[in-house]
């Protein structure tokens, strides 16, 4: 039996559904992810990275990515920064990181 989608599955489509629902056309270049725990918590660390065409709207939309609020079944995005950003005239690229904490 399947529990379903792992976290940062549920993160890429969420990123992807919130730029589609935003009409910013951009793509997950890159990803990886390491399980993590504390004392009381388990969860994912993502690194991701972003990218598309330079346009003013997905430079905007990535600019305020870290104040959104994601809804992922099972597990809560604790904290999402940009940790660099890469622009040219043609293409812009962001590189960010995530913490989900599983909530069941």
């Amino acid at each position: 039996m399947s529990r379903g989608p792992d976290a940062a599955t549920l993160l890429t489509r969420a990123l992807a559904a919130a730029a589609a629902a935003d009409n910013v056309a951009c793509a997950i270049t890159g990803s990886d992810w390491n399980r993590w725990a504390s004392a009381t918590f388990t969860g994912v660390q993502h690194r991701l990275t972003l990218a598309g065409a330079f346009t003013p709207a997905l430079d905007d939309w990535l600019t305020t990515l870290p104040e959104r609020d994601f809804v992922l079944p099972g597990h809560l995005v604790a904290d999402l920064t940009i940790v660099a950003m890469r622009a040219s005239p043609d293409r812009i690229e962001a590189d960010l990181q995530a913490l989900t904490v599983e909530d069941w």
